[in-house]
């Protein structure tokens, strides 16, 4: 008779825990603004085709980098697991925020906008987080939007950085972006 070894056991119990836990966003109990709204509230100068289309440009290449990171079905925490062990390539909360950093920074359709790399709980193993921040040209860090594609799969994660309920967001020139 065959006996599965405890390992395994141990391993799918360790999987099943990754697989329940991940980030929660908390319902909402009120509408929150469109992407494109936030946009536009950054600065008066801003012009609202602009404003629309770097929102639909954001969502768009979200979408397209959830798809190559092969995560749309899985929590974070899970898919986090499979790419530090080797089973997926890429797809860590900053594999994200620098695709989309690099895809928007590289543009030139954006003159009213400025794009930088963001971060919370630097150097926290267990914690610490990395998106994108979009300001408007010339505009303050602080006043800045997050945008999070990994936090929640399959949706896009926005918010005015002052107000995210999770991070407590820094600006992180060391990683390659600049104040533009």
């Amino acid at each position: 008779m065959h006996t599965t070894p405890r390992y395994f056991f141990r391993l799918l119990l360790l999987l099943v825990a990754f697989g329940l836990t991940g980030c929660h966003t908390p319902t909402l109990s009120h509408p929150q603004p469109t992407l494109s709204t936030l946009l536009l509230e950054l600065s008066k100068d801003i012009p609202p085709q602009e404003a629309e289309i770097l929102a639909t440009d954001i969502q768009t290449y979200a979408k397209t980098i959830e798809k190559r990171f092969d995560r749309h079905t899985s929590s974070p925490w899970l898919h986090n697991f499979l790419v530090n062990v080797g089973i997926k390539e890429k797809g860590l909360c900053y594999h994200y925020s620098d695709a989309l950093y690099t895809h928007l920074a590289t543009q030139k359709r954006y003159p009213h906008f400025a794009f930088h790399l963001a971060g919370a709980h630097i150097g926290s193993y267990w914690q610490e987080h990395n998106a994108l921040l979009v300001t408007a040209k010339k505009g303050s860090l602080k006043d800045g939007i997050i945008i999070d594609a990994w936090r929640v799969p399959g949706r896009l994660y926005f918010v005015k950085a002052t107000q995210d309920p999770k991070y407590h967001w820094v600006h992180r020139p060391e990683r390659g972006c600049c104040v533009k």
